[in-house]
């Protein structure tokens, strides 16, 4: 079996959503005091490579606990989107080729290779999905996607004010389904049909989880 892991590793101090808790780690208990280490974890639900729960931005959504593993673990497309600027809106019509043969279950990741910026202040300047390839997705029976950048709908920058307009969210989360963000290494991922695991933590009454994302070869 060939395995691509498609998650960043989880470390103090990496990058997070603009306002979001701090990753941060120490030291617990070690070997050469106590006979054993034990790290104390700090972090937000959304740090790193994640999933949302519909709790996210649905209020009384399901959390993340209760998400139905099954979606989460399963066939795989890969949609691949090159050459993207700063920002870039993706439309239907630029993956429609990709996607309309797509079976119902599938889970569906695009690919932008953003994430080779990830730890830099471009990473927040990434580009984004339209709402109608949402829209085309949950019409196909597709509940979950996932993206190689920090959101599927566009970052606030520090002069944004008000609420955040997350329509790629409101449309997923708001059918029962699960997005998948700061994916990477997509571009590893070199034969179709991926077999994918997205897992979370049984995180019991919370709105998203880190998860070890993997896309595998049988």
């Amino acid at each position: 079996m060939l395995l691509v892991d498609l998650s960043h590793p989880v470390e103090a101090g990496m990058q997070v959503f603009p306002g979001d808790p701090p990753v941060d780690s120490r030291l617990a208990a070690s070997v050469p005091r106590d006979g054993f280490q034990v790290a104390e974890l700090h972090l937000g639900t959304h740090s790193g490579t994640h999933v949302d729960a519909p709790l996210h931005t649905v209020d009384g959504g399901s959390s993340v606990d209760e998400l139905d593993l099954s979606r989460l673990v399963g066939p795989g497309r890969v949609v691949h989107v090159p050459d993207l600027r700063e920002h870039d809106v993706i439309r239907w019509d630029d993956v429609r080729a990709q996607l309309e043969d797509v079976p119902a279950g599938t889970i569906v990741l695009f690919r932008t290779d953003w994430s080779r910026h990830f730890g830099t202040p471009r990473y927040l300047e990434h580009p984004v999905l339209d709402v109608e390839i949402a829209e085309h997705l949950l019409s196909a029976g597709v509940r979950v996607l996932g993206v190689d950048t920090l959101n599927p709908d566009r970052t606030p920058d520090a002069s944004s004010t008000g609420p955040l307009e997350l329509p790629v969210h409101a449309a997923v989360l708001g059918a029962g389904g699960a997005i998948i963000e700061n994916l990477t290494n997509l571009h590893a991922v070199t034969w179709p049909d991926p077999l994918l695991s997205a897992l979370p933590l049984r995180l019991r009454g919370l709105d998203g989880s880190p998860v070890r994302a993997v896309a595998m070869q049988l």
